[in-house]
């Protein structure tokens, strides 16, 4: 939910369906492109219910699009839309995807820790639908909602600059002795 235009499914959907002849691909860093044999494996629908640092409960859904890259590469070309498509629609037959629910791609390899990404652009090149893939950010919701972060009742904000107040120094001490130490087998330990 912090992707500034995230995605909707009804627009990736729309999108896909716009373009069934092309090839599916997905450009997760830049000049780093998801592998070509690529498995789009599972889409998933989750309802998320947060309640930030201010005290206000959020709710969104988002529907997550998993890709995996097999060990053994095996395709000179990515899938082509229609295929994706034909994913999509057996999904579909089971669990009704929200058309306003924010979309995110999650795929990792061993180049890349698996994450979720927003498909942030998509951009048409010869034959390619190419998804540009833009990570996700953390952010304090209530601060970007217009709220006040932290309690209503406290002075505070949680997520603001640190108060100017100076902090007690405290002495460090040797905990080295200069005394008699602990051999093995002494019985001091």
């Amino acid at each position: 939910m912090n992707s500034a235009n995230p995605t909707t499914w009804q627009a990736f959907k729309s999108t896909l369906t716009n373009n069934p002849d092309l090839i599916l691909q997905f450009e997760y860093a830049a000049g780093e492109w998801v592998d070509a044999s690529y498995h789009l494996t599972e889409i998933k629908q989750a309802s998320i219910v947060s309640v930030d640092c201010g005290g206000k409960m959020n709710t969104w859904n988002e529907v997550v699009v998993q890709l995996w890259e097999p060990e053994v590469q095996d395709k000179q070309r990515a899938m082509q839309v229609n295929k994706a498509l034909s994913i999509v629609n057996l999904v579909e037959q089971s669990l009704p995807l929200n058309p306003l629910a924010i979309v995110k791609i999650e795929f990792g390899n061993s180049q890349f820790d698996t994450r979720q990404m927003y498909p942030s652009e998509f951009v048409i090149d010869g034959d390619n639908l190419i998804f540009n893939l833009s990570p996700d950010f953390t952010q304090c919701k209530a601060l970007a909602n217009g709220g006040t972060c932290g309690p209503a009742d406290s002075p505070e904000e949680c997520c603001g600059p640190a108060g100017t107040e100076k902090k007690a120094k405290l002495p460090l001490i040797n905990l080295v002795s200069a005394g008699p130490t602990c051999e093995p087998g002494s019985g001091c330990c």
